[in-house]
């Protein structure tokens, strides 16, 4: 019988077969792709023939397809649906696929057969896209320590393994410590609280079991919890809980993983002749060096610390006059910073969220594509790899682009946060392929599920990388969607964020879920002036965790990052009353894998750049005008990394942007 992890695929959109697939198969369908793809890089390496770029490059592209299908069906499921079986499993993946990388990158004849066509590259008479693609695969093989030799490759390999495993195990115990706190809710500690977190809180409880509401760490939970609980002793308590997160002791605790994974990062760099790991990393992205991020990051941080202490001393002041003396703590932010709202805007979350149903939002976001991509979203049914996934077939002009996953509830078995990833990547060699592309939110669930403003701003950035998969118009998959710099990789969903805040987007969406009536206008109004509202708070727990991040990284290991991270904290002044963002031992974009390892400042570089994408569209006088939108597809979405990402950036914009208008949108530029 055929495993169907391995199959081709169900219908039209050839999707898996998730009714059919169990943990079981798994396992054989990992080691089934690996031997297939083993022989057939071996066979590329001892291929007798002159290399040339389609018997060595695009060999290699299609040399991993099995393995790549397989991949992608399990790290999906596996982030957005655990299992005891599938946790087990990633853990005995992790060192495996880590030592298979190795050994494709650090194949000698391999290798020599790539180095020959770099350097006769000028020879090959290749296509922009083909010249891109071999300098990149140069480029990885390098970075991946191809040039090394005896014990030095060795040991690479041994750390490359060693990391998989301590950045796996850093995923699951954060997984578990969000998994397994929950605090029951008795009547008493409801009160005050709005019915929409009420409610959030009695879901969140049947999803655990218990038979009342219940309090979790999940995001949409715990910071409307925050926001209004009068109870300052709960919030203490579960704000303690929140950030104490792999670093509660035991088998959980994440900060020796943390320690001994930066120790790897900088042998690895120092392997391959860098001076640290951030030297390393930056290398192939945008900002180039550490000092370039560090100028960015500072540049941010001085207006935002003044405004964040400028509120804060009027945040205290208010503790005060409820005549609760001391310090303004950290779980007194969001509580008294959501009742200054309200008396300074006369606005609130909780007349805001019946507007923001998840159904409407939907609709915006699809509404928004369409308007600006001609892109039409047909609902299709599962199953799919859950009951709350919701399927659409992406289409434009009746040709099939995409199949687009939603994945929006929060459940114990998800691990936290928001992302975008594509089950199947486009491409063109080896016959068109167009993608499956899944967002994944961790919402509160509710009938109907209702948002925060921020919640909607999630799904539109989310949606924004899903753009940039479903757009994609490449020959190789290496290049395909997101398969860009990582300081550039941001751009497009943090854009996309923008057309939330299109008043005409909100008129047409934001409509009540019971009565349909659309948001009033005064509330929209007071929505949109209060966009910039504790922008400080906002802007110094991001730039801190950036700077600790980057200070991670710069010179050499820390033996206690705990240390470091509180002498960053006291060197910058970081005020009392706001934390990291994410503090070391839950910092998963750092230490979940490579991905924003020295680059946690990425999306302010991204930002940068977003706010000027924007003005580009307000400069025409419409922020869905067609040239505008079809010069940002052409430039930026559908060509993936085909491009360097500053030259698909002056493609579009034809100008270097400044800090200024990041300073301007976040309201920190002083007039």
């Amino acid at each position: 019988m055929t495993n169907p992890v391995l199959a081709e695929g169900l219908g039209p959109f050839a999707l898996p077969d998730f009714a059919a697939i169990t943990d079981a198969d798994f396992g054989p369908a990992f080691e089934t792709a690996l031997t297939e793809a083993r022989a057939k890089i071996a066979a590329i390496a001892t291929n007798p023939q002159p290399p040339s770029f389609a018997n060595t490059i695009e060999a290699l592209e299609m040399a991993e397809a099995l393995l790549d299908r397989v991949a992608g069906i399990f790290y999906n499921l596996s982030g957005a649906d655990s299992t005891p079986a599938r946790e087990a499993l990633m853990r005995d993946l992790a060192p495996k696929m880590a030592g298979f990388a190795s050994e494709v990158t650090m194949n000698r004849p391999l290798f020599a057969r790539i180095e020959t066509l770099w350097a006769t590259r000028g020879d090959l008479d290749l296509s922009p896209e083909q010249a891109r693609v071999l300098e990149l695969y140069h480029k990885m093989f390098v970075r991946s320590g191809a040039a090394l030799a005896g014990a030095d490759a060795a040991r690479m390999t041994e750390i490359k393994e060693r990391l998989a495993v301590l950045s796996t195990a850093f995923s699951q115990n954060l997984l578990a410590d969000e998994r397994d706190w929950f605090r029951p809710l008795t009547e008493d500690e409801l009160e005050g609280l709005p019915e929409f977190v009420v409610a959030a809180a009695k879901a969140a409880g049947v999803e655990r079991g218990q038979e009342g509401p219940v309090l979790t760490l999940n995001r949409s939970l715990i910071v409307p919890f925050l926001q209004f609980s009068p109870r300052r002793d709960l919030r203490e308590l579960a704000y303690e809980a929140w950030v104490a997160r792999g670093a509660n002791g035991g088998a959980t605790d994440n900060r020796l993983i943390a320690a001994e994974i930066l120790n790897l990062r900088e042998e690895r760099a120092k392997l391959l002749g860098y001076d640290s790991f951030a030297a390393y990393k930056l290398d192939p992205e945008m900002a180039k060096t550490p000092e370039t991020v560090r100028d960015l990051l500072m540049r941010v941080w001085t207006p935002a610390k003044a405004a964040a202490e400028a509120d804060a001393a009027k945040l205290t002041a208010m503790m005060h006059a409820d005549g609760l003396n001391g310090d303004l703590e950290a779980w007194d932010w969001r509580y008294y910073s959501e009742k200054r709202r309200v008396a300074e805007h006369d606005f609130d979350e909780a007349a805001l969220k019946p507007y923001l149903s998840l159904d409407a939002m939907l609709a915006a976001m699809f509404d928004t594509a369409h308007r600006l991509f001609g892109l039409d979203f047909r609902p299709i049914e599962g199953p799919f790899y859950h009951p709350d996934v919701r399927g659409w077939e992406v289409s434009r002009k009746g040709r099939h682009i995409a199949v687009f996953l939603g994945d929006y509830f929060a459940r114990p078995s998800k691990r936290s946060g928001a992302w975008c990833s594509a089950m199947r990547s486009q491409k063109k060699l080896g016959g068109e392929t167009r993608p499956i592309v899944v967002n994944v939110c961790n919402f509160a669930k509710g009938d109907p599920c209702l948002l925060s403003y921020d919640d909607a701003r999630t799904l539109f950035h989310e949606f924004g990388h899903a753009l940039h998969q479903m757009l994609s118009d490449v020959t190789y998959q290496f290049v395909s969607g997101t398969s860009v710099a990582r300081d550039f990789v941001e751009l497009p969903s943090q854009l996309y964020e923008h057309w939330l805040e299109v008043p005409e987007v909100l008129e047409r969406h934001a409509r009540h879920w019971q009565t349909g009536e659309t948001m009033p206008k005064t509330l929209r109004d007071k929505l949109l002036a209060a966009a910039t509202y504790d922008q400080g708070f906002l802007t110094v727990e991001f730039v801190a965790s950036a700077l600790v991040d980057l200070a991670f990284h710069e010179g050499a290991a820390p033996a206690d990052p705990m240390a470091l991270q509180a002498q960053v904290l006291a060197e910058i002044g970081m005020p009392k009353a706001i934390r990291m963002r994410h503090a070391t031992p839950h910092f998963g974009h750092v230490f979940s894998g490579d991905g924003y390892s020295a680059g946690y400042y990425s999306y302010m570089w991204s930002e940068v750049m977003d706010a000027d994408a924007f003005a580009a569209f307000e400069e025409t006088g419409d922020a869905f005008d067609p040239a505008t939108a079809e010069r940002l597809e052409r430039c930026i979405l559908s060509v993936g990394g085909s491009v360097p990402a500053d030259a698909a950036w002056l493609a579009f914009r034809g100008k270097t942007p400044g800090v200024e208008a990041l300073l301007k949108g976040r309201g920190l530029l002083e007039a």
